[in-house]
């Protein structure tokens, strides 16, 4: 999607269900943090980073924190995607995958990224045939740390075919044994946390998850204003209520973005 006016979260309506707050309008020039955040869902393809983005995106917004959403910019690639994609290609996705944080970045106090740099660089490397043609491992180490958080969601559970992402499980298997062996190297063990896909369901509880992203910054999770409190938010994750969808988020899910991404 093309990038959103700060207005677009900042100036929302408060969200269905979401606890009450005295004002909803967050300058985008002021944050109240000590600093914006970012964090990165990554992993292979297929594995529901799409749906645990959007869904901890949604549990920051009622908690009162303005957000802005990065959606996988590898289905705008006009070289090609998926197992026959060149170096070229990839290069393009991990240097458009930096421009858009560096666009978004500032327009809220968290960026929630459908990707990162270091599980780009990994079909990246694949593409390359193992070597870095273009060395590109310094922009990543640098980038890499910019993170606050980066989530690693495992393929435990069965490719889907979307349309546009691979469903070969040789394909997926490669780039996680690549990531295996670059994850460490770029992200530190305290910021990195792993989850198994199978569990990204409707009841999964992503407050804790948002608590912890508050303490790197050094702040509260809860916004000032906003009332409420974890066991709530934690009742709600275990009702049967569906995972919100991009429209009460007030994200653009791009076409073609499946649920399994």
């Amino acid at each position: 999607m093309g990038a959103r006016t700060p207005e677009a979260f900042v100036t929302r309506r408060p969200l269905a269900g979401a606890p009450s707050t005295r004002r909803t309008r967050y300058p985008h020039s002021v944050t109240a943090w000590p600093r914006r955040a970012k964090i990165a869902f990554v992993g292979s393809h297929g594995i529901r980073k799409t749906t645990a983005a959007y869904a901890f995106a949604h549990t920051n917004q009622r908690a009162g924190r303005s957000v802005e959403f990065g959606r996988e910019v590898v289905r705008d690639n006009p070289l090609g995607i998926n197992e026959t994609a060149t170096g070229e290609a990839q290069l393009w996705v991990l240097v458009s995958q930096v421009r858009q944080e560096l666009e978004l970045a500032p327009k809220a106090e968290v960026l929630v990224t459908d990707r990162g740099v270091v599980d780009n660089f990994a079909y990246y490397l694949r593409a390359c045939g193992g070597t870095d043609r273009f060395s590109a491992e310094p922009l990543v180490r640098a980038w890499g740390a910019t993170y606050d958080l980066v989530v690693r969601l495992t393929p435990d559970i069965a490719l889907r075919a979307d349309g546009i992402r691979s469903t070969s499980d040789a394909f997926r298997d490669e780039i996680e044994a690549i990531l295996d062996e670059v994850l460490p190297r770029f992200v530190r063990p305290e910021r990195l946390v792993t989850i198994p896909a199978s569990q990204i369901t409707d009841s999964f509880q992503w407050w804790p998850l948002a608590e912890r992203l508050a303490s790197v910054i050094g702040a509260p999770l809860l916004a000032e204003g906003v009332e409420g409190r974890r066991r709530s938010h934690a009742r709600r994750a275990d009702s049967t209520r569906p995972l919100p969808s991009p429209d009460q988020l007030g994200l653009d899910l791009a076409a073609g973005t499946r649920p399994d991404d």
